[in-house]
């Protein structure tokens, strides 16, 4: 979804409110609620994060929104029965968010319950998604930082 607030002398701050999926698009093209098209291109393999910036050949700068979506998440205070279930879950190939004492995918009920079968407890909840990149993906730990990729046109037809 797509934000355009008038933020009054003439300037806008434009925001995009994407989904896990939608963030690792390099390529996306898209139209504002106000009318402003916008489209961009980044490295592939890139994963834009939650208050990434980018900026428009015009100079406005569009924000990185990572919108809510459906994932499963497990706590736990035994790191040994996270650990295990973050090994069953990598050796599937999950994109998997790693926090102290919790891992969150996005909802899926048969890895629910392989999980629960390990004793974990399964919430499932609409939260934002922000799984590691993964150890051979050269992100450089950047986040919030400006992109010079963005496109932005004023035509409201």
């Amino acid at each position: 979804m797509l934000e355009c607030y008038e933020l009054g002398e003439g300037r806008s701050d434009i925001r995009l409110v994407l989904n896990y999926q939608e963030r690792q698009r390099s390529r996306y093209r898209a139209k504002t609620l106000c009318g402003l098209d916008v489209a961009w291109f980044v490295e592939r393999g890139k994963v834009l994060a939650d208050g990434e910036i980018l900026v428009a050949k015009s100079g406005e700068k569009i924000a990185i929104i990572a919108a809510e979506e459906t994932v499963s998440e497990v706590r736990s205070d035994d790191p040994l029965l996270l650990a295990k279930a973050a090994y069953h879950l990598g050796n599937r190939h999950v994109p998997l968010q790693i926090d102290a004492g919790e891992l969150r995918y996005q909802h899926d009920h048969v890895l629910d319950d392989m999980l629960r079968g390990l004793g974990l407890t399964v919430l499932v909840t609409d939260k934002s998604f922000h799984p590691e990149n993964g150890a051979y993906h050269n992100s450089g730990g950047h986040h919030g930082h400006s992109h010079s990729h963005a496109e932005h046109d004023h035509h409201h037809g």
